[in-house]
């Protein structure tokens, strides 16, 4: 085998052992041969490794003795060890997709993708926003593979030629979540995306989702008010509904009624009144929200606003003394208000009910253990963008065997808070579109100047940031 600088080795020669083994006996897959498998190992009990090797595997192994150093690389940047209960080598049996997927949710991967090629199908995980190849699925074996994941989801395994979604619910062995299922016909047979749904409210706390001080104190401020509107903006796996979750989460208390309309219900909040749409049946986003107002509710959260009906049902509560949390896809807080103008709110009643704009971002951490300082270079940045006076120095990513050598670790939100002030209202009502003087008159950073503050902090990279910077 020649020497592999990249350490990338395709993932179905990587799947012929878990990643416990690999691990265990310090061993990686390099080269699959007719009958045979090459594996680099820093192990020198080489005769003792190769017998157990071939009676665990029922095939014939070669062992090529290499560096711990190299050995530990190949492991890190190939591997990712589970923190939690051990997943035993993946192969095509009856349990291969649920081990799949408890696999996919111990790495921490949000959506796990099935693609189907002529030639081959593979699976990828999405793991800090970035998708990851994990398996490799004979052709002819994903037909059944597919129809195992539509009989779980309780789908129509005859029905290949319309898209179809379903839901799965994963309780084994102290594993307990929900998994969305979205089936999509392609060339080559049916792709599959499955979104992993955490039923532990446990892990969402408004303190611990990268609020700064005085953006948090002022996020606060305006949960306190009875009535209202607050959107959260963003694009799709910005963390939009973590966000909404951690604040629904904050005000659950015994006094107040909450009533919430989500599609899917990703967290199962106890205290709080939580309906799945089900548009197939006539359960949509603007029949349930008319009952609702025939509830008693006094805090209502809407998945997203989608259209102009939503829009103007959530604005109709919002004046007649609730208190509404949504969420909507623009590119920023001030954006927020023209989509809504744009749909048809008339701006007067966007000033007089919108409590607060939040815009997020996710962008992944660099790792600390291994990221490098360096000068600043302007043919890093956007063409049209100028570098802040106190930005001199820049962190990039690297790769160690903490960071499984993608250079990242973890992901951070970065926001941009609009609190919507008397100040603020004239402009809403004028449709003034030009604010920014109004925003640096109060303070309110905008999404690339607290990205810039997170670069200058050496918690993400220009790369990550990038398309914050040349907006």
């Amino acid at each position: 085998m020649t020497k592999n600088t990249t350490y990338n080795i395709p993932a179905n020669v990587l799947q012929k052992i878990s990643s416990e083994q690999a691990f265990h006996y310090r061993i990686v897959p390099v080269e699959l041969q007719k009958d045979e498998i090459v594996f680099k190992t820093d192990n020198s009990e080489t005769k003792q490794l190769s017998t157990e090797l071939k009676i665990i595997l029922n095939t014939n192994v070669v062992l090529e003795i290499c560096t711990q150093e190299e050995l530990q690389k190949l492991l890190t940047f190939n591997y990712r060890s589970n923190t939690s209960k051990k997943v035993n080598s993946l192969n095509y049996s009856d349990d291969f997709l649920e081990k799949l997927l408890i696999d996919a949710q111990n790495m921490g991967s949000s959506d796990i993708h099935f693609e189907p090629y002529e030639k081959r199908c593979r699976v990828r995980f999405r793991i800090d926003g970035k998708l990851i190849e994990q398996f490799v699925i004979p052709v002819d074996k994903y037909p059944t593979m597919v129809n195992k994941v539509k009989i779980k989801a309780d789908l129509d395994i005859a029905e290949k030629r319309l898209p179809q979604d379903g839901r799965i619910s994963i309780n084994t062995n102290g594993n307990e979540f929900d998994i969305r299922v979205s089936t999509l016909p392609i060339l080559n047979g049916e792709k599959l995306v499955l979104r992993i749904l955490s039923k532990d409210s446990r892990i969402i706390d408004l303190n611990k989702l990268g609020f700064s001080e005085n953006e948090l104190k002022t996020y606060r401020e305006s949960l306190k008010k009875p009535s209202g509107i607050i959107l959260i903006s963003g694009p799709t796996g910005s963390g939009k509904t973590t966000t909404l979750y951690a604040t629904l989460k904050e005000l659950n208390k015994e006094e107040d009624n909450i009533l919430t309309l989500e599609d899917p219900i990703e967290y199962t909040l106890d205290g709080i009144n939580q309906v799945q749409l089900k548009e197939n049946i006539g359960l949509d986003f603007v029949k349930t929200l008319k009952t609702f107002l025939r509830q008693d509710p006094n805090i209502i959260m809407i998945g997203e606003i989608r259209d102009a009906e939503t829009a103007n049902i959530a604005i109709r509560a919002a004046q007649t003394g609730h208190l509404v949390l949504s969420t909507i896809h623009t590119n920023s807080a001030w954006g927020t208000i023209s989509r809504l103008i744009d749909m048809g709110v008339p701006s007067f009643l966007i000033a007089s009910t919108l409590n607060m704009s939040l815009a997020q971002r996710l962008v992944r951490k660099l790792c600390n253990n291994c990221k490098v300082k360096s000068e600043i270079d302007q043919s890093l940045f956007p063409s049209n963008f100028k570098i802040p006076k106190e930005l001199k120095y820049h962190y990039t990513a690297v790769g160690c065997n903490s960071c499984h050598h993608t250079g990242y670790k973890g992901r951070e939100a970065i926001y941009e808070i609009l609190p919507i002030h008397k100040e603020l209202r004239v402009p809403i009502r004028e449709n003034v579109l030009e604010i920014d003087t109004i925003l640096e008159e109060f303070n309110i950073l905008t999404l690339k100047q607290n990205a810039i503050e997170l670069i200058n902090k050496g918690t993400t990279s220009i790369e990550e940031a990038y398309p914050l910077l040349s907006s």
